[in-house]
């Protein structure tokens, strides 16, 4: 696999096409694994065939439920870089085609902690979160109300 895409976290700016099921949702009792079950099952019902489903997971543990229910990428979130490594090459060793993402706290200045031969995708939420703002406006004319352009030589 060649190396990993960058993206934003943002979902309407990703470029895969993906449902992401966050693991901030558990089921009533705290359970996890029927219910990382159930929600990636009724993602595939709800997906188009060209959609992606990715469960984000904070463990080994979690990962390993994505995968075997049926998840097309595992993000893995808010891992330090001594510990995503080992999770997403035991990941790999047991669901070779589960794509797995890194998240969460990335930046430039460590990006290349997180790049890995295990590692398909790397989320970089400064992309969105730390963009500088552009302000601007559009003003909108009747045809008959245009203002006429002045023109100012030096």
């Amino acid at each position: 696999m060649g190396p990993p895409l960058l993206h934003s976290p943002t979902p309407s700016l990703r470029p895969l096409g993906a449902l992401v099921l966050s693991s901030q949702y558990t089921s009533p009792d705290g359970c996890k694994s029927p219910w990382t079950l159930k929600a990636v099952r009724a993602a595939r019902q709800a997906a188009d065939f060209a959609l992606k489903v990715e469960v984000e997971c904070s463990s080994l543990q979690e990962a390993v439920q994505a995968a075997e229910a049926g998840a097309d990428l595992v993000l893995l979130d808010n891992f330090k870089p001594k510990e995503l490594h080992p999770t997403a090459a035991a990941l790999k060793a047991q669901f070779p085609s589960v794509a797995v993402e890194a998240s969460g706290g990335i930046t430039l200045d460590n990006l290349p902690q997180f790049c890995g031969p295990h590692i398909d995708v790397i989320s970089m939420g400064m992309l969105t979160q730390a963009a500088p703002a552009l302000d601007f406006s559009l003003k909108l004319f009747a045809k008959e109300a245009a203002p006429v352009p002045k023109i100012h030589w030096s």
